[in-house]
């Protein structure tokens, strides 16, 4: 006699759960060890359905019904059990039939009655029949569907949350400190319970596993044409921000309606030196604005001199006029005026 070999459950890769993380990522499984944004691969491989339910209406028809059913078969125990007592020596098979189509009654309304549920607006309610998933009920108020189903109720309503401030190091390797408010939804309630664990634990950690790789991609100020630093490209740090975590929690039915950047500073141990980087460019920034100007005023100065044939002067002459002027228009402080009482050239 041949041995019979167990065939590998649909749980199992082929080959058992031993088989070595790098046989499984030459062959391709879903077990493969590298899981990078964009290519996760969910063994639950199940998306939602709508499952047989019934409204308000026809749900309390049927209750309407089930009364009715219940009473009758009560009637009918309560009379069964009567005969049977009047004349317990002599009970025939007519009694015994009553009390048993009024047990049986009863206990066919009880398992119709586990049909009713009640879903809120905002919820709904993910049915499963002994283990295995049937469909998603999103009608609203009293409904009826398929007796013997247990449901899990799952909100659809729009959630927030904010990261906990994170410290990383930004393209620049500043340690910077950020958190962002991330806004979502459940799209696929049937991934949202089967696919993870736990999906609200899951897009949390996987939000900060995002606004950590995208921190470390972006410069903390510009330090650069074409590049976008955090804290002058908030729009689309925010977008590309958005879009990884939608990518990384897609496999568990969720959607992103929007991520924001929070909180954003240098890290505590070099915040003052880089205050003061910050402040020195704002000095420098406003120097050269100030020199810009003046030197466009003393050349304004000096032509309308001479096209209104007021002043004819040298080289030297409008040397030291533009050098008068440049330091009484970009110094700080103010100048006090020296009256030259003799000739230049004495």
């Amino acid at each position: 006699m041949s041995a019979q070999h167990p065939q590998p459950s649909q749980s199992e890769p082929s080959g058992g759960p031993a088989r070595s993380a790098r046989h499984a990522t030459e062959e391709g499984s879903p077990g493969r060890v590298p899981n990078a944004p964009g290519s996760p691969s969910p063994r639950v491989d199940i998306e939602e359905k709508a499952a047989r339910s019934v409204g308000s209406g026809a749900a309390f028809l049927v209750a309407f019904l089930l009364l009715l059913l219940l009473a009758g078969a009560v009637a009918v125990l309560v009379l069964g059990i009567m005969d049977a007592s009047a004349d317990p020596d002599h009970v025939h098979a007519g009694v015994v039939a009553r009390i048993v189509a009024g047990a049986l009654g009863i206990a066919a309304v009880v398992v119709v009655a586990t049909g009713f549920d009640i879903v809120v607006p905002g919820q709904t309610s993910v049915r499963q029949f002994f283990g295995r998933y049937i469909g998603t009920v999103r009608r609203t108020g009293l409904v009826f569907v398929p007796p013997l189903t247990n449901g899990t109720k799952v909100s659809i309503k729009v959630h927030n949350f904010e990261t906990t401030e994170l410290k990383v190091n930004d393209l620049d390797g500043n340690p910077v400190n950020i958190a962002a408010i991330v806004v979502w939804q459940v799209a696929d309630t049937a991934r949202a319970v089967f696919a993870v664990e736990a999906y609200e634990a899951f897009i949390r950690v996987q939000a900060e596993s995002a606004l950590r790789h995208v921190a470390t991609i972006h410069p903390y100020d510009e330090s650069g044409p074409g590049k976008t630093s955090l804290r002058g490209g908030t729009d689309l740090v925010s977008a590309e921000l958005a879009a990884e975590v939608a990518e990384r929690v897609a496999l568990a039915g969720l959607e992103i309606v929007e991520v924001r950047i929070s909180s954003l500073a240098y890290a505590p141990e070099i915040a003052q030196a880089m205050l003061q980087r910050q402040q020195a460019g704002a000095v420098i920034a406003a120097r050269e604005q100030i020199v810009e100007g003046a030197v466009t005023m003393v050349d304004q100065a000096l032509k309308r001199l001479e096209a209104d044939d007021i002043v004819t002067m040298d080289e030297e002459r409008r040397a030291q006029m533009v050098s008068n002027l440049l330091v009484v228009l970009c110094s700080d402080q103010r100048t006090q005026p020296v009256v030259n009482t003799g000739s230049l050239y004495a």
